[in-house]
């Protein structure tokens, strides 16, 4: 069995992209829709209860329009609502989960730093990872406030986004840290410059990636994969201001991309159906 039906990505705002081009590189045949939550980011500073329904909302829109499977293309929506996700809707709910395993297995100091947001840090979810790995190399938790914003306007290397980001590494890699977890989807997108400031010898790793190959399991179980011969295409909406988020969204994206608004009202389907289609692979680096 096959299925054309599209596959639903959302983030707390232009996060999310770094896993939505690991899907694209593992599943070029499929069409995906990205919605960027904007308007109500960051997730990491609201209650579990306002982003468990931001997630219902957005999703309920996704599955409107289609989609075969949803994506939580955000750690802290994970914590708060990717259970909730699965007892409602009966597609595959794919969520993040932070790289601390693979960390623990590459560390050759022992210590292993995770960066996050405090909603992902208290997390059940997270918490049951930690007692799920036991015992073993320390991991020290970091939560960085700020860093989301920093990504949502395109500052990726400016004075102040470097000064927040060493303010936030400096203590870990003080402490041994030669592993490094990167417990939020924006913080890929800080990949230059966490490379300089951490040095060439610690390894930096993130989930995107492993979502993807998860994706490309579960649809191929499923029977949902999209058949041979097509071309996956993407759509992109926003709650924000297209105008705004576009810019930015484009670079990180790589590409040009039309963006169209998502209303925010929860009974709201989508808007924007005559948007212009980006061809597959646009943004994927090679």
């Amino acid at each position: 069995m096959t299925s054309d039906q599209p596959i639903g990505v959302f983030d707390s705002g232009v996060g999310g992209l770094s896993v939505l081009r690991e899907i694209r590189r593992a599943l070029p045949r499929e069409d995906l829709l990205y919605v960027a939550d904007s308007a109500y980011a960051p997730y990491g500073d609201q209650s579990a209860d306002a982003i468990e329904l931001r997630a219902v909302a957005v999703t309920e829109r996704l599955i409107a329009r289609g989609a075969k499977a949803i994506v939580v293309a955000c750690n802290t929506a994970t914590g708060a609502a990717a259970r909730v996700l699965r007892s409602r809707y009966p597609v595959p709910v794919i969520a993040m989960e932070p790289a601390v395993k693979p960390a623990i297995e590459q560390t050759r100091t022992g210590v292993v730093g995770v960066l996050a947001t405090r909603q992902t840090l208290a997390s059940h979810t997270f918490k049951q990872l930690l007692a799920r790995l036991g015992e073993g190399p320390e991991i020290l938790l970091q939560a960085c406030p700020g860093l989301v914003e920093r990504v949502e306007v395109g500052d990726l290397e400016g004075d102040g986004t470097r000064a927040l980001l060493a303010s936030y590494l400096e203590p870990l890699l003080a402490q041994g840290a030669d592993t490094l977890v990167l417990g939020c989807t924006h913080y890929p997108h800080l990949g230059r410059l966490i490379g300089e400031i951490a040095g060439p010898r610690t390894t930096v790793l993130d989930s995107g990636a492993a979502v993807a190959r998860q994706v490309y399991r579960r649809l191929a179980e499923a029977g949902l994969l999209a058949p041979p011969g097509r071309v996956g295409i993407e759509r992109f909406w926003t709650s924000g201001e297209p105008a705004r988020v576009s810019a930015v969204m484009e670079r990180l994206w790589g590409a040009p991309l039309e963006l169209y608004p998502l209303t925010r009202e929860a009974a709201t389907p989508f808007v924007g159906d005559g948007a212009v289609l980006v061809a597959q692979g646009a943004g994927c680096s090679r």
